[in-house]
C-alpha cells in the first residue's frame, strides 16, 4: 500500500469523517480492525488521510459503525472512490498547501457563500485588483510567487464556467467596495466586473451599506461550501496565522447562522446592483 505524503483537504475530510463514526460506536482502533479483518495501522493510516480506503472497505466499516445515514455513506463513497486530479495539483510544491485546498473545496462544493468586509471575494476579482491586494502582503512577496498567486487565483473562476456552475452568493461590505486596492481605474475596473459576474443566474451579490442601521459588523470574513449532505459542509476562515478549515457542526452552525444574518439584513440583488452602480459612477 502506497502512503501519501501530504494528503489534500479531501482527502483529510474524509479520514476525519471516518474516526468520527468509529468514535460515535465507541470502537477503539483496534477493535475496527478486527472487524475489517486488517491490522490496527491500517485504520490508523486510513484515519490520518495517508492512506485511502475502498468503497467495499468503506461500506462494511460504515455498517459495524451502525452508520445509517445512506445519503452520508454515499458521499464518503464518492469522496474515497474520486481518484481525478484537478488543475490546481500544478501548484503544489509551489504555493503553499491551502491555496489548492482552497481551489479543490471550491471544486467539488454544491454551493458557496462569501462575507467580506475589506476586499471583493477572491472569485469576482480582476487580475490588477488580485495583484494589487497580494502586492500589499508584507513581508512583500518574490516576484514569482506573485505570479503564481495571481495566476491561480484567476484560475480559480473557472467554477463559474462549468457546465452547471454551483449557486454562489456574496455578502460585500461597503468598505470593500470603496476601499482602492490599487489605484482608480483598477477601482473602476473592479466594480465593473463584479456587475458583470452579478448578471449570471448562478451569482448573487448583496451589499451591505454604511448607513445600515443596528449593523454591528463585529464578524470577520469568512466563507461556506457545501458538501453533498450537509454533514459536508465547510467553513473557510482566513487568520494572521494562516487559512483555517472548519468542519466542526457546531461551529457550522454558528456561521451559517451567522451568514444568514448579515444576509437578510443587506440589500437585495437588485438593489445591489443599483448601489455598486452610483458607487462606480462617483470614482
Amino acid at each position: 500500500m502506497v502512503l501519501r505524503r501530504e494528503p489534500t483537504a479531501r482527502q483529510m475530510r474524509l479520514a476525519i469523517e471516518l474516526r468520527r463514526l468509529r468514535d460515535a460506536a465507541g470502537l477503539s482502533a483496534m477493535e475496527a480492525a478486527t472487524l475489517l479483518g486488517t491490522h490496527r495501522v491500517q485504520i490508523s493510516h486510513i484515519e490520518s488521510g495517508i492512506a485511502g480506503v475502498s468503497e467495499e472497505r468503506l461500506r462494511r466499516l460504515a455498517a459495524h459503525y451502525s452508520c445509517t445515514d445512506e445519503a452520508f455513506v454515499d458521499a464518503l463513497v464518492v469522496m474515497a472512490t474520486d481518484r481525478a486530479r484537478g488543475w490546481w495539483e500544478e501548484y503544489r510544491g509551489s504555493l503553499p498547501t491551502p491555496f489548492l485546498d482552497l481551489a479543490e473545496l471550491e471544486h467539488y462544493s454544491t454551493y458557496r457563500c462569501d462575507l467580506e468586509f475589506l476586499f471583493i471575494p477572491g472569485l469576482l476579482q480582476t487580475e490588477d485588483y488580485s495583484r494589487a491586494a497580494f502586492s500589499s502582503r508584507v513581508p512583500e512577496l518574490p516576484h514569482e510567487e506573485l505570479d503564481l498567486r495571481v495566476r491561480h487565483r484567476m484560475h480559480r473562476k473557472a467554477v463559474f464556467d462549468a457546465p452547471k456552475p454551483a449557486p454562489y452568493e456574496a455578502v460585500i461590505h461597503e468598505a470593500a467596495l470603496r476601499i482602492r486596492v490599487g489605484d482608480r481605474a483598477i477601482a473602476r475596473a473592479q466594480l465593473a466586473r463584479v456587475l458583470e459576474l452579478s448578471e449570471a443566474d448562478h451569482i448573487t451579490v448583496r451589499v451591505i451599506p454604511f448607513d445600515l442601521d443596528g449593523f454591528g459588523g463585529t464578524w470577520s470574513p469568512m466563507m461556506l461550501a457545501g458538501g453533498d449532505v450537509s454533514k459536508l459542509d465547510t467553513a473557510v476562515r482566513d487568520a494572521p496565522h494562516g487559512t483555517g478549515f472548519i468542519d466542526s457542526e457546531a461551529q457550522l452552525n454558528v456561521l451559517r447562522t451567522v451568514f444568514r444574518t448579515v444576509r437578510d439584513v443587506s440589500l437585495d440583488r437588485s438593489r445591489s446592483r443599483d448601489f455598486i452602480q452610483r458607487l462606480a459612477k462617483e470614482l
